[in-house]
């Protein structure tokens, strides 16, 4: 959805990086039921731009991916190893193109998250980066929103400094930051 675009001028590279924020509502996407047991189906949005959005949703677990084949991308596969939710906005970080329009070579989402332990679930919030654009959609990075007071900036570094290089299956996503007991990155770190 474009309603509420926001835009934030931030130095980066030679080219002046921007960001657009937009709001995600599931409830004004086009929904497909799921056919199986904890599938709850997957949502088509539109955002920044027209930038399809694609989320999918099972086992108490969220699949975001972006573009016109978002669905077999691999963000569409990635999720967190912690029982988690989509946020209700999505920032696009880009370049400003010659005619002035905001090209987003990444977006960053805040993700609820419930991890559990031998104690009592512990509830968080991950900042999610995800990498735009040709040769594959797919996160690039981590950040625990709630250990880390500049969490927005830390998720724009990732951004800024590693989405546009990064190697979807070879290369490993960054975390910044501190770790929470709420946090969940990906399985292998």
């Amino acid at each position: 959805m474009l309603a509420g675009a926001t835009f934030l001028a931030a130095p980066a590279t030679a080219q002046t990086v921007a960001s657009a924020t937009t709001k995600l509502d599931l409830d004004k996407c086009r929904h497909a039921a799921g056919k199986a047991e904890e599938d709850y189906g997957e949502w088509r949005c539109q955002g920044y731009g027209g930038i399809p959005v694609y989320v999918a949703a099972g086992d108490q677990r969220i699949y975001v991916s972006f573009g016109r084949d978002a669905k077999n991308e691999p963000a569409a596969q990635q999720t967190l190893p912690a029982f988690n939710g989509e946020g209700d906005s999505i920032e696009w970080r880009g370049e400003r193109g010659k005619d002035g329009k905001l090209k987003p070579f990444a977006a960053i989402m805040q993700w609820s998250t419930t991890v559990s332990g031998d104690g009592e679930p512990v509830r968080g919030r991950m900042l999610v980066i995800t990498r735009l654009g040709s040769g594959a959609v797919c996160h690039v990075g981590y950040v625990d929103a709630q250990a880390n007071p500049d969490a927005a900036a830390l998720a724009r570094q990732i951004a800024d400094e590693t989405a546009r290089a990064f190697k979807c299956g070879a290369d490993k996503p960054r975390i910044l930051g501190n770790r929470g007991p709420g946090f969940s990155g990906p399985a292998d770190n």
